[in-house]
């Protein structure tokens, strides 16, 4: 089903009305139930909550360390974080029951959210649970909860009932009104598009939200201004452009042109009289990284998916053919952009798996814990881009007749929201205690490193940054070393994770606590992403005018691309490559040719790049973006 403007326009009309009811819905739970007022600002004492029962006075006391977790830096205060409660557990509910619906629609998932409590899934249930789950709403909630607790051993950012993002449920009337929409007829067709979750991630801030940030500030004041003035979905042509001419273009030279990629890739430009120079020995797949650091959706890695499982079979058939030492077991280094991680070097796939079959059906979890990464400043984008790909692995088990207690499970992915670190600062002279005196000292230091984090994202340098922060805690105490040396870094990164984990399951850690240690292993896993290597880069990243709270910091890091945010998006993009890696950028057309940019062009683009690929596209490309846009590759040079 096409995406047309009339199509756009009534599945933004459904994810409106659901937003408005579900917020609706946990304001009125807040304010009767639990105490906390989102349109005052104002708390109850947990002890006057009489009315609750003590599954909900848990809630309650959850929720308000939640409130506190928020605004403990000072940056949000009580209102401005109870809004973010209810906008939160909005949008978390919504990804969930389109979520549902589309595993459905995709013959993943036994109807569980179609036809509501008629749905077959629930029917069944029902029979067998009898009259003990109580009335139908309840028991329709009950049946639900059990599905959300079976998805979050693959989704927990998602379907993990026990995160603050998810604590709270519509009652049923409410429940019932977001179900009757989710199960319109006009938009049914939409739940097996692979699309659709990207327009649901657009259109949950409207146009007049949008509006109204712009109107009120020339420049985004906060995190989420950033992200939302610029969410605008990437058009399917665009990102095959982009990734045909990065990824499918980086293994078309691989493999000297001997590829399946070069028929499927339809945008892929090969000059007719191009020869390239015939392939002597493959990358292993398994090494190939490939980076959206805005990712929102996650568009440009579901596409990205489809041409890494074509390039994982020819890896497969290249080796049977020429031997188990012909895939080269571990990627160059970056170079000049820095060290990137020391992983150990892949076993051939033949000593790997014992047959083709076995290999083929361990290839989307491959794909997903090695080859795709993600990076957004707007938690949502996590949990969609975590949710896409995962169906997008789903689908093709599905299509390959792997049944679903034969599929592996997903472990570890590699998509991160880029979040403030913990502020508390009692939880962290708690936690230092439970330290060596040195880990204490750099840990405390590396909150203070990451603490740009929800404006800056990747751009915030950090695999620039631990060397010296390395020095400066344990001097005689620790080896010196260089950037290509990162032991003593990933010793104490390791010392530091296993103790925050212990510390969030401690019995006598708070929820709080939990959510003060959870933020501060993102923050790690942010760092570990900084530090890899990649081959590609895909993006349609922010444009325009800097945040004011971060302008000083990256006039002052990107003095080439200072003036707007697309630059030094492309800058930073480049930094992250090996050489010989490419980016490829959607942006606003102007940087080719204002003054303003001459900088970025001479130095950037054509200074430590080579431009490959242009397109420009002119206006209207991203949705009701009123910028004249160009998508282009670049190569990033020694």
């Amino acid at each position: 089903m096409a995406f047309d403007q009339t199509t756009r326009n009534r599945l933004q009309r459904f994810v409106n009305d659901a937003r408005r009811e579900l917020e609706e819905e946990f304001t009125r739970q807040l304010q009767n139930d639990y105490g906390m007022d989102p349109n005052a600002g104002s708390v109850a004492e947990l002890t006057s909550l009489r009315h609750i029962n003590d599954a909900q006075r848990e809630t309650a006391r959850i929720l308000r360390d939640t409130l506190a977790h928020y605004t403990a830096s000072g940056d949000m205060n009580a209102t401005q974080g109870l809004d973010r409660i209810v906008r939160e557990q909005a949008f978390t509910v919504l990804n969930r029951l389109a979520a549902l619906r589309m595993a459905e629609a995709r013959g993943l998932l036994v109807e569980s959210v179609g036809n509501g409590f008629q749905a077959k899934g629930f029917q069944l249930y029902a029979r067998l649970a009898g009259t003990g789950l109580g009335e139908t709403g309840e028991a329709y909630r009950v049946y639900l909860f059990s599905v959300f607790d079976e998805l979050a051993q693959d989704l927990p950012g998602l379907f993990d009932r026990y995160t603050p993002q998810g604590r709270l449920f519509p009652r049923e009337a409410a429940l019932l009104h977001v179900l009757n929409q989710i199960n319109a007829a006009d938009i049914a067709p939409l739940w097996s598009e692979d699309e659709t979750i990207g327009w649901i991630y657009q259109y949950f801030n409207s146009k007049e939200e949008r509006k109204a940030m712009r109107d009120a500030s020339q420049a985004p004041r906060n995190s989420r201004e950033l992200a939302v003035r610029n969410q605008f979905f990437t058009p399917r042509y665009v990102v095959e452009f982009l990734v045909d001419n990065t990824l499918g273009r980086l293994w078309f030279n691989a493999t000297g042109g001997d590829t399946h990629l070069r028929e499927r890739c339809q945008y892929l430009l090969v000059k007719p009289d191009e020869q390239p120079e015939a392939a002597v020995r493959l990358r292993d797949p398994r090494t190939l990284k490939l980076l959206d650091p805005a990712c929102g959706s996650m568009h440009f890695g579901l596409y990205a998916f489809d041409l890494f499982a074509e390039i994982y079979r020819e890896a497969w058939a290249w080796e049977q053919q020429h031997g188990s030492g012909s895939l080269l077991p571990s990627p160059p280094g970056r170079g000049a952009g820095g060290e990137g991680t020391l992983a150990e070097p892949f076993n051939p796939l033949s000593q790997t798996y014992q047959d083709e079959t076995a290999f083929l059906r361990d290839v989307p979890r491959l794909i997903i814990e090695h080859n795709i990464y993600g990076v957004d400043i707007d938690p949502r984008a996590a949990q969609i881009a975590s949710l896409a790909l995962w169906l997008r692995a789903q689908r093709a088990w599905h299509d390959a007749g792997v049944k679903a207690k034969d599929r592996p499970l997903i472990g570890h992915g590699h998509v991160l929201a880029a979040i403030a670190p913990p502020a508390e600062r009692e939880l962290r002279e708690q936690f230092a205690a439970t330290l060596d005196h040195l880990d204490a000292e750099l840990f405390e230091k590396t909150l203070q490193l990451l603490k740009g984090l929800p404006e800056l994202g990747v751009l915030l340098q950090i695999e620039h940054e631990l060397p010296r922060l390395i020095r400066e805690v344990y001097g005689e105490h620790g080896p010196m070393f260089h950037e290509t040396d990162m032991a003593q870094w990933r010793k104490a990164e390791g010392r530091l994770r296993e103790a925050l984990t212990e510390f969030a399951h401690a019995a006598k850690s708070t929820y709080q606590g939990r959510l003060f240690a959870q933020d501060a292993l993102q923050g790690l896993r942010l760092i570990d992403l900084c530090r890899e290597v990649f081959d590609v880069v895909v993006m349609n990243p922010p444009f325009g005018a800097l945040a004011a709270n971060t302008k000083d910091q990256l006039a002052r890091v990107y003095p080439r691309s200072k003036n707007d945010l697309l630059a030094i998006m492309v800058e930073r993009g480049l930094e992250l490559l090996r050489i010989g890696g490419r980016i490829g950028a959607i942006t606003s057309r102007t940087c080719f040719f204002l003054s303003s940019f001459q900088k970025w062009r001479e130095q950037v683009v054509l200074g430590i790049a080579k431009p490959e690929v242009m397109a420009d596209l002119g206006y209207g490309v991203m949705d009701d973006a009123m910028v004249e846009a160009a998508a282009y590759v670049l190569e990033k040079q020694a």
